[in-house]
C-alpha cells in the first residue's frame, strides 16, 4: 500500500496535536490539582462528584434552616417567658385580692389585672423580625387573637404549624401555635351550683360555691355521666347527695356526707373529681336545733357548665332574621357532629324553610353534615326553631332564601389565660359589700382565677419545654450535618482532585511523548529512496 505525503502529513498533525493535547491536560492536572475537570475525564466520578454537589448545597441550605429556626425558637422562648411572668402576676393579684374587704381596693387591683390583660394581648401578638405574627401558624399576617365586643378573646390563628427541612428526614417546628400556649390549658372552673328549693327562701345564709375540678379523669369518666347532682341539706351538719338517676351516692363521697362550717377546709363536697365549698352563715343562730332548722331542707344543683355558642350574621343576608338562644338539645349529636371550628348553617336557595348545615371554613365544595333541615313552627308565644348538630336555635324574623349564620362555639372544657383574666378583673369591678350572697361570686371568681392561670402557666411550661427539646434537637442535627459535610469534602477530593507526584510523573511523560514525537517527525520526513542506497 502507497502511502502519499499528504497523508504522512496528516496522521503526524493529528498525532501531534493529540500528544500537545495531553501535555496540555497534564499541565492543568498539575496546577489546578483537579483531576475530573470535564465528565468525559472519568464518566462515573464525575456522576458521583455531582450527587455529592447537590448533597453539599442541600447541607448549605439545612444549615440555613436550622439558624433560621434557631433564631425564631430564642426569640419565641423569650416572648413566653414575658408571656408566664404576666400570667403568674395575675395570679398573685387574685391571691391578694382575697384579703382584701373593700369595693375600692378590689376596683384599685382590677386596673392592674387590666394592665396586665393588654399586656398579655400585646405578647401574644408579638411579631418576628419579618414582621409575621409569631402565634398565628400559616395565617401569619392575622393576629392570633381579638377581643370580642363581649370582652371575650377569640383565637384567629390556624393549627398549621410551620416547619423546616434540616435533613433529608428531619423536619422541625419553627414556631407554636396560640392554640397550642394557651387554647389547650384546663378550665377547672367549669362546673356550677344553682340554688333550687325552697326557692323563696335564698337568704344566702347557705351557699355552695361553683366548684373545681380535682381530677380530669374522675370529672370525665364519673362526674359528666352522673350530672346534674342534688344536695339535700339536712341538718347543718349533713347533707344527701343524688345522681341523676335519684341513686344515693353520699356513702361514696369523703366525709359521707357530714360538714362542719365552722373549720376551715371541713366545709367541702368533693364528688367525683370536683370540690364544692359550702359555706353557711350562721351568725346569731344557736347550734343545735335552730341552726338545723335554718339548714335543713335546701337544696342545691350541681351540674357543668354549659357550652357557649356566638352567632354572626353574614353581611349578604337580605332579610333581618336572626339566631338566638343556642341550647344543646341532643348531647349526643352535639358531641359526634358539631366540629371544633364551628358551623355555617345555609338556608337553601329555593325554599327559606329548608336549610344545611356545614363544618366551618365553608368552601363551595364543602358536603353538609346536615342538608335536610328544615324550620320547626314553634306555638305562639314559642318561636320558630332549628336544630343544627345537636344545638337548637330560635329564630328571631324570616329568613330568607340564601341567608347564612356563622355558628361558634365556646367549650368549658379550657380556658386561656386572656379569657381568665378578663372574668377576674370583670368580678373584682362589681361591688360586693354589704350585698348577700356577693362575697360567695367573689370567691369562686378568685378561686377559679388561681387554679385557671396556674394551668395556663404549666401550659406555657410545655410550650417551653418542648422548644428546649427543639433546640438540642438542631444541636444535634447541626454537628450532624457538620460531619457529613466534611465526609463528603474528603470524598469529592478523593474524587476529583489529584495526586502531586503522579501528576508530575505524567507530565513529564507528556512532554516526553510530545518531543519525542516531534523528533519522529522530523526523521521520518526527511527519508527518501535515496537513503536506501
Amino acid at each position: 500500500m502507497r502511502i502519499s505525503t499528504q497523508q504522512y502529513y496528516d496522521t503526524s498533525a493529528v498525532k501531534y496535536q493529540n500528544n500537545y493535547s495531553s501535555v496540555v491536560k497534564a499541565q492543568e492536572q498539575a496546577s489546578s490539582g483537579v483531576r475530573v475537570q470535564t465528565a468525559a475525564d472519568d464518566p462515573v466520578a464525575a456522576q458521583r462528584l455531582l450527587m455529592l454537589q447537590q448533597q453539599k448545597d442541600m447541607l448549605a441550605q439545612y444549615s440555613g434552616n436550622i439558624t433560621s429556626i434557631q433564631n425564631t425558637l430564642t426569640n419565641e422562648e423569650s416572648v413566653l417567658d414575658a408571656i408566664n411572668t404576666t400570667i403568674q402576676a395575675g395570679s398573685q393579684l387574685a391571691l391578694r385580692a382575697g384579703g382584701v374587704t373593700s369595693d375600692a381596693d378590689r376596683k384599685s387591683i382590677a386596673v392592674e389585672v387590666g394592665a396586665l390583660e393588654n399586656q398579655l394581648l400585646g405578647l401574644l401578638n408579638s411579631k418576628d423580625a419579618a414582621g409575621n405574627y409569631l402565634f398565628s401558624g400559616s395565617k401569619t399576617d392575622t393576629p392570633p387573637y381579638s377581643r370580642n365586643n363581649d370582652g371575650t378573646y377569640s383565637y384567629q390563628g390556624d393549627e398549621n404549624e410551620l416547619s423546616l427541612q434540616v435533613s433529608e428526614t428531619l423536619k422541625v417546628r419553627t414556631s407554636d401555635t396560640g392554640k397550642t400556649i394557651l387554647e389547650g390549658a384546663v378550665n377547672a372552673s367549669r362546673t356550677q351550683s344553682t340554688y333550687t328549693t325552697p326557692a323563696t327562701v335564698d337568704d344566702h345564709k347557705v351557699a355552695i360555691s361553683a366548684g373545681l375540678v380535682t381530677s380530669g379523669i374522675d370529672y370525665t369518666k364519673q362526674f359528666a355521666d352522673g350530672q346534674p347532682y342534688k344536695v339535700t341539706f339536712t341538718s347543718s351538719t349533713q347533707y344527701v347527695v343524688t345522681d341523676k338517676d335519684n341513686n344515693d351516692i353520699t356513702s361514696q363521697l369523703p366525709g359521707n356526707g357530714t360538714f362542719d362550717s365552722t373549720k376551715e377546709g371541713s366545709a367541702s363536697i368533693n364528688v367525683r373529681g370536683v370540690k364544692f365549698d359550702i359555706t353557711a352563715d350562721l351568725t346569731g343562730v344557736a347550734t343545735g336545733p335552730d341552726a338545723d332548722a335554718l339548714v335543713a331542707g335546701r337544696e342545691f344543683t350541681l351540674a357543668a357548665k354549659p357550652d357557649a355558642f356566638n352567632v354572626s350574621r353574614t353581611a349578604s343576608n337580605t332579610s333581618a332574621a336572626q339566631l338566638t338562644n343556642a341550647r344543646v338539645s341532643s348531647a349526643a349529636d352535639y358531641s359526634s357532629t358539631f366540629p371544633n371550628s364551628g358551623v355555617l348553617i345555609k338556608f337553601d336557595d329555593v325554599d327559606p324553610t329548608a336549610y344545611k348545615v356545614y363544618a366551618q371554613p365553608y368552601t363551595p365544595d364543602s358536603k353538609p353534615i346536615v342538608d335536610n333541615g328544615v324550620i320547626v313552627s314553634g306555638t305562639p308565644p314559642a318561636k320558630d326553631t332549628i336544630t343544627a348538630a345537636g344545638v337548637t336555635f330560635e329564630l328571631s324574623g324570616t329568613p330568607s332564601t340564601g341567608d347564612q349564620f356563622s355558628v361558634g362555639n365556646t367549650t368549658q372544657r379550657t380556658q386561656n389565660a386572656l379569657d381568665t383574666l378578663s372574668q377576674l378583673r370583670q368580678a373584682l369591678e362589681q361591688p360586693a359589700d354589704g350585698i348577700p350572697g356577693a362575697r360567695v361570686k367573689l370567691q369562686d371568681a378568685l378561686n377559679a382565677a388561681v387554679s385557671n392561670l396556674t394551668n395556663s402557666a404549666d401550659q406555657v411550661d410545655n410550650v417551653r419545654g418542648s422548644i428546649g427539646a427543639r433546640q438540642n434537637a438542631l444541636t444535634v442535627q447541626s454537628s450532624e450535618n457538620t460531619s457529613v459535610g466534611l465526609a463528603n469534602k474528603t470524598t469529592m477530593s478523593d474524587l476529583a482532585n489529584i495526586d502531586m507526584g503522579e501528576a508530575a510523573i505524567n507530565l513529564t511523560l507528556q512532554q516526553t511523548m510530545l518531543e519525542a514525537s516531534q523528533l519522529a517527525f522530523v526523521k521520518v520526513s526527511q527519508l527518501s529512496l535515496f537513503n536506501k542506497m
